[in-house]
């Protein structure tokens, strides 16, 4: 009974396609006059919910589109907001070493850091300048915010950096109206991690106001005169013999920089840089800043 069953149904199922493709066949033979009204007519009745089912998956279809691109640009914009910090950071920095280019009016090369200070290796850097761009052996190296270093071997498109945290490195320093003087040295070489710096040799008679600016001298012929070194934050401690230490917090720390100028011309005697680098006016007058 099942079979015959079957039987009827596949038999009633070609009978039906049978009927369906006469119709259409006398529905495509049928003059346009009669065949658009009741194609209108099948469509606002028995096709009406087929064709409400086929508008609802494309707009499915294209809201997941959408979805997808909004999704997209989503994850694109928390990316992009994620180095904007960092990107106006080093725009700025850019802009301050055009800035600084131009008031040195010439006598530097403009260099990468390649390998940048790491906490395990933060003494020395390799910048991508050398022979070739006119870089010499012990020329100072700075930032638009003071002095980073001194160059201390070049080969012939790289050099290394000696940064002021480097036990060997030193700079005749002074305040900026030169009423004090000594000699800029990394503080407490066993252990880098301090990150500051020591005035050294100044007359015991002589007293260093907190927040006082420290620049280059120009004595000793490496370092011009004028280049901010970094500011007083205090005595250094136990005074020992005829002079007296003071404790001076770096104008940069090299971690910060991704690009550095090199001065590679020697500069005229008694040329002095101070104009050349932006001084806040209350570290002059040896008032802490804010």
């Amino acid at each position: 009974m099942v079979i015959g069953t079957d039987r009827y149904a596949s038999r009633a199922d070609t009978l039906l396609f049978i009927a369906f493709v006469a119709l259409s066949i006398a529905a495509l033979s049928l003059p346009d006059q009669w065949r658009d009204p009741l194609a209108q007519g099948l469509r606002q009745s028995v096709l009406a919910p087929f064709l409400f089912l086929q508008r609802q998956t494309e707009l499915l279809a294209a809201a997941r589109y959408r979805y997808d691109a909004v999704v997209a640009q989503r994850d694109s914009m928390a990316l992009a907001a994620t180095f904007l910090p960092e990107l106006r950071s080093e725009n700025a920095r850019l802009r301050n070493l055009l800035g600084l280019s131009a008031r040195l009016a010439g006598g530097y090369v403009t260099a990468e850091i390649l390998h940048q200070p790491e906490p395990t290796n933060p003494l020395s850097f390799v910048v991508s300048a050398g022979r070739k761009e006119g870089v010499r052996a012990l020329s100072a190296v700075v930032s638009p915010e003071g002095l980073v270093g001194l160059v201390a071997t070049v080969d012939e498109h790289t050099s290394v950096v000696l940064s002021w945290a480097h036990p060997e490195f030193r700079a005749s320093a002074m305040a900026t109206d030169g009423s004090v003087v000594g000699i800029a040295a990394p503080h407490g070489a066993e252990s880098p991690g301090v990150w500051l710096l020591e005035l050294q040799g100044v007359l015991y008679r002589q007293q260093v106001p907190t927040g006082t600016v420290i620049v280059t001298s120009g004595l000793g012929g490496v370092f011009p005169r004028g280049i901010p070194i970094g500011r007083v934050i205090g005595p250094a401690g136990e005074e020992k013999g005829w002079g007296r230490t003071y404790l001076v917090r770096p104008a940069i720390h090299p971690a910060e920089l991704s690009h550095v100028m090199i001065l590679s011309a020697p500069r005229p005697a008694g040329s002095d840089l101070r104009n050349a680098f932006t001084i806040p006016q209350d570290s002059v007058s040896g008032e802490p800043p804010p």
